[in-house]
């Protein structure tokens, strides 16, 4: 989904958490920055691997409410808890990579400052992508909650056997389903846990939302694609506290029991990407992916 143009005046930088390996480009990215004359803001968890930076510091809820233009450095993770941390407001994020090909910080740091002046002079694409938002209920009232840029997974943890969840989608009864967990993924997760699970690619402009089977009991147990706006209800059986629990974009974890229920749903806050006018989601699939190289 194309957006309107926006006019980037202050910037706000967050980098991979702990990495100091970060800094120079971080150093680099805000001396070019200050250049073009714009107001920089340094995430305070960022703040400790660029030491004497002369950077005004801010915290993410700062960044969010003062920015036009989030830049993360680091790798899909570093995005991923920079766009649940300000998925409640309005700032676009762009991703510049420090690891390998990324789906989602797709910008290399030697092409850093070549994309950034055609992005800060308003020459860019850009789409808008979902998030699912769950929240936990235990007899009757709700426990916890938390958002997903990728994916929320029910699994078990730390037994050798397999957990019972009951699945509803928009009220309905699915099915019941032995396994070692099921994923619930948006179309951007759709090529991270999802695949490696068996589901299908979906594409980020899709309004969609795949169920897919860790392991499952019962081969005849498939991944399934629903609506985005659907309303998913899973309620776990036969489990403990030790045995499983509730996993967001794989770093934040949820405790469940017996009898619990997983709410699912989209949440109402889209996250705005900022890509090169060059971005292709295909061609980054094909050097992700390896497809079309010749075996060895």
């Amino acid at each position: 989904m194309e957006t309107t143009k926006h006019d980037f005046k202050t910037i706000g930088l967050i980098g991979r958490y702990g990495d100091p390996t970060v800094s120079t480009l971080l150093n680099d990215l805000s001396v070019f920055l200050k250049n073009r004359k714009l107001t920089v803001l340094l995430d305070e968890s960022t703040a400790s691997i660029i030491p004497d930076n002369n950077l005004v510091i801010a915290d993410r809820r700062t960044i969010g409410e003062k920015c036009d233009l989030v830049i993360v450095l680091g790798g899909d993770g570093t995005l991923l808890n920079a766009v649940r941390s300000l998925s409640d407001y309005k700032v676009p994020l762009l991703g510049i990579n420090r690891g390998r090909l990324g789906f989602l910080a797709d910008i290399q740091p030697r092409e850093m400052e070549k994309h950034l002046n055609e992005i800060l002079d308003g020459h860019y694409i850009s789409n808008k992508r979902f998030l699912l938002h769950t929240h936990i209920e235990r007899e009757g009232e709700q426990i916890s909650d938390s958002n997903a840029f990728n994916d929320v997974v029910v699994h078990k943890w730390d037994v050798a056997r397999m957990i019972e969840v009951k699945i509803f989608i928009d009220g309905k009864y699915v099915n019941t389903m032995r396994s070692d967990g099921l994923i619930v993924s948006t179309p951007t997760g759709s090529t991270a846990y999802a695949l490696s699970g068996g589901g299908p690619i979906i594409n980020p402009s899709l309004n969609a939302i795949v169920l897919v089977p860790i392991c499952p009991h019962t081969m005849s147990n498939r991944p399934i694609v629903i609506d985005g706006d659907s309303q998913i209800r899973i309620k776990v059986k036969n489990a403990s506290q030790s045995q499983a629990q509730v996993t967001c974009d794989g770093q934040i974890n949820l405790g469940l029991v017996s009898g619990d229920y997983v709410l699912i749903h989209k949440k109402d806050n889209p996250v705005e990407l900022i890509h090169p006018t060059n971005h292709d989601y295909y061609e980054i699939l094909r050097a992700k992916l390896h497809w079309g190289e010749r075996l060895q």
